[in-house]
């Protein structure tokens, strides 16, 4: 049988891309107005972004083993070998909800074949991973080596993040309060990248011309191959700027190809509208 690619939805990748690929989806929490809702399925990105620009502060929570617990033992049952590739760990539990689960479903169906990776990635670093799997499920490639080209590409992964406005991550816990002002009077865009699964700063950047500008500057420096790959933009409610980067990406590289998604609201809940986030890969496309 073919290979099931499970992912959870901080990769946020399109209803669109789901369906093409049959993707299965677990969600992520997001708690608004003491309300409870599925990322991507009860609520909207545009919804959580709306509601923060009014002053409110959504939270997340991690998707519960109870959940996939749910998602394994539809395709244990039918003894249909599964990946499951995971929301970096060092961001949210998802990761280890799904390796609680995992061992009781596997106590259940001994002979079920399941990999589960921390990617490490997050956003649609992770969803560009997710899809490359799931491309690899389609041409019926094997179990192994779905698992063994996922995680060469989630290793070389590169994210390059920053924020319109660092009241969000002043809330998330990312940045001191007087930072924040600061950095906000003065018009200072941060830089951010992931290193081992985390999100940390990287540089701090006086206005968003110039922001973009640098972010260009470290895909070249960090990236390789880009006319074989794919390289994904992700944005908070800001599809114009993340196509100007893209149009900015075009005039600079050979590129195969370059695909914009929305961030969704798990992660976005924390990054706050107007991020926009460079994906692409530092090796050979494989």
């Amino acid at each position: 049988m073919d290979v099931q690619i499970i992912a959870d939805s901080a990769c946020d990748l399109s209803e669109k891309d789901y369906q093409a690929y049959q993707i299965e989806r677990v969600s992520l929490t997001v708690m608004m107005d003491n309300k409870y809702y599925l990322d991507g399925q009860t609520i909207s990105a545009k919804k959580i972004y709306d509601e923060m620009r009014d002053g409110k502060s959504p939270k997340t929570s991690q998707v519960s083993p109870e959940d996939f617990r749910a998602a394994f033992t539809k395709y244990a049952k039918k003894n249909q070998p599964c990946l499951y590739l995971a929301f970096s760990s060092e961001l949210s539990g998802t990761y280890q909800s799904a390796t609680i689960a995992a061992k009781d479903v596997q106590e259940d169906y001994p002979e079920w074949q399941l990999q589960i990776i921390d990617t490490k990635c997050a956003s649609f670093g992770y969803g560009l991973v997710v899809l490359r799997a799931a491309e690899l499920a389609k041409q019926q490639r094997s179990l192994e080596e779905i698992t063994a080209s996922s995680k060469y590409y989630a290793d070389h992964m590169e994210h390059i993040f920053t924020v319109d406005d660092l009241e969000y991550l002043y809330r998330g816990g990312r940045v001191s309060k007087s930072a924040a002002f600061v950095g906000t009077l003065l018009k200072i865009k941060p830089l951010l990248h992931m290193e081992d699964g985390k999100l940390i700063p990287l540089e701090k950047i006086r206005g968003s011309k110039k922001v973009f500008q640098r972010m260009l500057a470290i895909m070249e420096e960090r990236g390789t191959d880009f006319s074989n790959q794919t390289i994904g933009i992700s944005h908070g409610d800001a599809i114009e700027t993340a196509e100007h980067l893209a149009e900015m990406i075009k005039a600079r590289f050979t590129v195969k190809e370059i695909k914009i998604r929305m961030v969704g609201s798990s992660i976005g809940a924390h990054s706050g509208p107007g991020t926009i986030a460079l994906f692409f890969s530092n090796e050979k496309y494989q």
